[in-house]
């Protein structure tokens, strides 16, 4: 229940907390019918007393490192997987703890002790797959160390599987078929799930194996990392943030010349003062180009915030792990590849010209055009909108809205004859009213010394514009397509 604990969130409340499925909720919601992993507008409807909060990946990551600087006091080369999940090979650190269950002790006290945070769950398995699951069915304080991993597999219910496939539509066909173990996943010739579900059939039946990873038989090349260096330490959330966009977009050029995506990555980062800072973010999937970009500004925001690189990053380095050749199973109905490149250029723009110049939409209350949309970078948590859009909003601008909106008013020229715009000027020229209406009246915020103005849509030969006048003085204030 990571999800749960940000500190807008009390104790009190009851609490749903979504992405596009449910990531975190309280027991009292969870005993309304609500599952994790459930589509948010199920959950919504189950559970309508509850309070429903956006997930925060970035903000989550943050609480989260004080969990991983923990453990890997303990057992170095900690890989994350996401907040409240991270995997760490224990091969030496048994030796060196003198068994499994010493070390899972040792953790599992440790993490006990770390104040204001969910409890957690402790296991130990062969593959990361297996150790996930292992945790999720521990109990706190009880680490669970599973002996014979693939009978423990076996027994697992298909809904073990939705992470990995990034939803429930296989899933559902196999339930269809009356299979609903993993074990009985694994009875079925490989071949013929290829046949029917191409590579997220063959990655079923590896996870229900205990194959994590299959062996690529391709010569991949392994020298892909790139780094930075800088005179002057990078000490701005910013200037940092825009330092990683720009070595991940250099990255994902040289995985492209070499037709390959990793499923983990090495993030480092040299502070001023102190030992460089490394994290291994992984993932089931091989990472996109927006997966990738995100892992990466998550992993540096922690570090710039919770003061982990002191006095600045003096460089930086990503390197792609567990490379993988294989390509993606198309949906019949969907244009991946167009998605796919749509990131890709995203990506290259920021990375070129500067967080500030590519930004995201989200609409919100107001009764101007410019007032009812928000902007946020692109690649980062949008922001929360300052106007709720469901509330009413009276002497709101009526429809249609214009094409294109400005973000500040332009002073513009109208001619009026008896209190009725006659003539618009359009740069040199001027151009006849055909037609119009309004006025609408807009009340200004007196309290803030703003007066009332009023509204005109007009129409010329030319297009139409939507005009605001104000104390004898006509403004642009967009324009209708």
């Amino acid at each position: 229940m990571w999800s749960l604990g940000r500190p807008d969130v009390s104790s009190a409340d009851s609490v749903l907390v979504v992405d596009e499925r449910v990531t975190g909720a309280t027991d009292d919601v969870l005993e309304a019918g609500v599952r994790l992993g459930m589509p948010r507008r199920e959950a919504e409807v189950l559970a309508p007393f509850a309070r429903v909060l956006i997930r925060d990946l970035g903000e989550e990551t943050r609480r989260f490192e004080k969990v991983v600087l923990t453990v890997e006091d303990l057992v170095p080369r900690v890989e994350v997987v996401s907040p409240g999940l991270l995997f760490v090979p224990v091969a030496g650190a048994v030796r060196y703890y003198g068994g499994e269950e010493k070390l899972a002790t040792t953790i599992d006290g440790v993490l006990t002790k770390l104040d204001s945070e969910p409890p957690q769950f402790v296991g130990i398995a062969d593959g990361p797959f297996a150790a996930r699951w292992a945790a999720a069915v521990a109990k706190p304080g009880h680490p669970n160390i599973v002996d014979d991993t693939l009978g423990f597999l076996s027994r697992l219910d298909l809904e073990t599987l939705r992470e990995s496939m990034g939803g429930t539509e296989m899933i559902d066909t196999f339930r269809w078929l009356g299979i609903s173990t993993l074990g009985e996943v694994t009875n079925l010739p490989r071949e013929t799930l290829a046949s029917r579900f191409g590579n997220q059939g063959i990655l079923a039946h590896r996870l229900a194996s205990g194959e994590d990873r299959a062996l690529d038989p391709r010569d991949i090349p392994q020298e892909l990392s790139v780094s930075m260096e800088f005179e002057d330490p990078l000490e701005a959330m910013d200037a940092v943030l825009f330092a990683g966009r720009n070595i991940v977009e250099r990255l994902l050029a040289r995985l492209r010349s070499s037709g390959v995506a990793p499923h983990a990555v090495e993030i480092a980062a040299t502070p001023l003062t102190g030992k460089p800072r490394v994290r291994v973010w992984r993932s089931a999937e091989p990472l996109t180009e927006r997966a990738l970009y995100d892992r990466v500004r998550w992993q540096l925001s922690a570090w710039v915030e919770t003061a982990g690189v002191v006095g600045g990053v003096t460089a930086l380095r990503v390197s792609p792990h567990d490379l993988s050749g294989e390509g993606r199973q198309m949906g019949l109905l969907s244009d991946e590849s167009s998605a796919v490149e749509t990131e890709r250029a995203l990506v290259r723009a920021q990375a070129l010209l500067g967080p500030d110049a590519v930004l995201q939409s989200a609409p919100q209350g107001g009764r101007m055009p410019a007032e009812k949309v928000s902007w946020s970078r692109w690649g980062e948590e949008p922001v929360s909108p300052e106007r709720d859009e469901e509330a009413p909003w009276p002497g709101a601008t009526p429809s249609p809205a214009p094409a294109l909106v400005h973000s500040k008013l332009r002073p513009i020229e109208i001619e009026w004859d008896e209190g009725l715009p006659s003539r618009i000027r359009l740069g040199t020229r001027w151009e006849p009213v055909l037609t119009w209406s309004g006025p609408w009246r807009l009340s200004g915020r007196w309290w803030s010394g703003e007066k009332d103005a009023d509204r005109f849509q007009i129409v010329t030969s030319a297009g139409a514009f939507l005009c605001v006048v104000a104390q004898g003085k006509a403004f642009l204030a967009g324009v209708y397509d």
